[in-house]
């Protein structure tokens, strides 16, 4: 898909990645990005077996790109697409995905947004990711600004990983105060930048 193509880059997010995976000790090769980021390699992943999945991309609200009629997260479009990999991973495809997550993190634009205009918050991606198998989500309720991504998921990791009684919502809790406080960084301290992020579900381990 041309349009999806067209869509720029975001070079903060390998940085994201790479941050994360060092805080919960996951090795480098667990992480998908650049043109290893396509739909068929995520299809493919043993999701089942992952406690934390993070998303770090593009996400899409419903008719944001002519012709995708519901919410998607923007990966790495093959040379040659098809109905199966198209470079979006759509609702109805996440959906059914099959997962085993404590969490799912969306760094992206809108992941709390509806199935459709005029729909009900959390109808779209949101609810995908619980119905395969998410029990905690990070979403955010409209654009985001990269660096500030970055800087809010890192930080809550950091929290978690220097003290395990610390819960999400608690570790997102610190990070947003953190970027309110922080004085090398005082733009960040506009609702802008850090508002749009939420916490559904705290999200404990089940047996299966």
């Amino acid at each position: 898909m041309s349009a999806v193509r067209r869509i720029c880059p975001l070079p903060d997010t390998a940085r994201e990645l790479s941050c994360v995976a060092k805080m919960v000790s996951v090795r480098s090769g667990r992480i998908l990005q650049g043109r290893a980021l396509t739909e068929t390699a995520v299809k493919r992943e043993p999701l089942d077996r992952y406690r934390i999945i993070h998303f770090a991309t593009h996400g899409l609200l419903a008719d944001e790109l002519r012709g995708v009629d519901e919410p998607a997260l923007v990966l790495t479009p093959p040379d040659i697409p098809s109905s199966d990999d198209d470079g979006l991973l759509t609702a109805s495809e996440i959906a059914q995905l099959n997962l085993n997550a404590d969490w799912v993190v969306l760094s992206a634009c809108n992941t709390a947004g509806a199935e459709r205009v005029g729909a009900e918050a959390l109808s779209g991606l949101a609810r995908a990711f619980f119905y395969a198998g998410a029990r905690a989500l990070l979403v955010s309720h409209w654009k985001v600004w990269s660096s500030a991504a970055v800087l809010l998921t890192t930080r809550a990791f950091a929290e978690m990983a220097a003290d395990s009684r610390v819960g999400r919502a608690e570790a997102l809790r610190r990070s947003m105060v953190t970027m309110m406080d922080d004085p090398s960084s005082p733009a960040f301290a506009h609702p802008q930048y850090w508002a749009p992020f939420t916490l559904i579900g705290e999200g404990g381990a089940v047996e299966r």
